[in-house]
């Protein structure tokens, strides 16, 4: 079997294990279901399921790298003459004119099996701090002097505003409302979390023009 024809083979099987936990997750709820059960309806074996999500939450949130990382890739692909809030807001727009799962969008049957979930509730605290840590990062990269404490308390003010309105996507979801209305609410939040942050931030880590 050439290497083209294993990678698709392999993708095909991650898929086939995350669909059927996904499938077993909504019908009986994630802490009920175990890691053999899911090996079993997917008919693979328990290390095949381990190999490719390492942990059982894993299975429901799969896009945690990508979710970990997003600020930080936004705020370090901004264009020159573009602060870093005003990156993440405009990235944030575009996020939700896409309806994009890592905002929250997804069934009110999935949106209520995260918030019935000690793990995943837990879980998702874990990678709003990883996250935030990430931007962090990213701003400490280029901050003006060592130790300065400002891209930390930039980070904490960035990723509080994103936090809550994943958080408000999440809870719309869950009570039914449909996609198009639930971005209509969460634009007009959107505004007002950025708005309130434009006085103390609007100025902060402006990418420099060219010379």
């Amino acid at each position: 079997m050439s290497a083209h024809l294993r990678e698709h083979k392999k993708r095909q099987t991650r898929q086939a294990i995350s669909d059927t936990a996904t499938r077993l997750f909504l019908d009986r709820g994630f802490e009920a279901v175990t890691i053999a059960e899911i090996a079993s309806a997917a008919q693979v074996a328990k290390m095949t399921v381990t190999n490719y999500f390492p942990r059982k939450e894993d299975l429901a949130l799969d896009v945690h790298e990508v979710f970990v990382a997003g600020l930080a890739r936004t705020v370090a692909d901004r264009e020159p003459g573009e602060s870093a809030l005003a990156a993440l807001r405009r990235e944030f727009l575009a996020a939700l004119e896409r309806r994009d799962a890592l905002l929250g969008f997804s069934s009110p049957g999935f949106a209520r099996m995260i918030a019935d979930s000690p793990t995943l509730t837990a879980r998702l605290r874990d990678l709003y701090e990883q996250r935030e840590d990430a931007l962090a990062q990213a701003l400490t990269a280029e901050a003006a002097a060592p130790g300065d404490f400002t891209p930390r308390a930039v980070a904490a003010l960035l990723s509080a505003a994103h936090r809550a309105l994943f958080q408000q996507v999440m809870e719309l979801t869950a009570a039914g409302r449909d996609h198009e209305e639930i971005a209509a609410i969460v634009a007009e939040s959107s505004r007002l979390a950025f708005d309130l942050l434009e006085p103390s931030l609007g100025d902060y880590a402006v990418r420099a023009r060219p010379s």
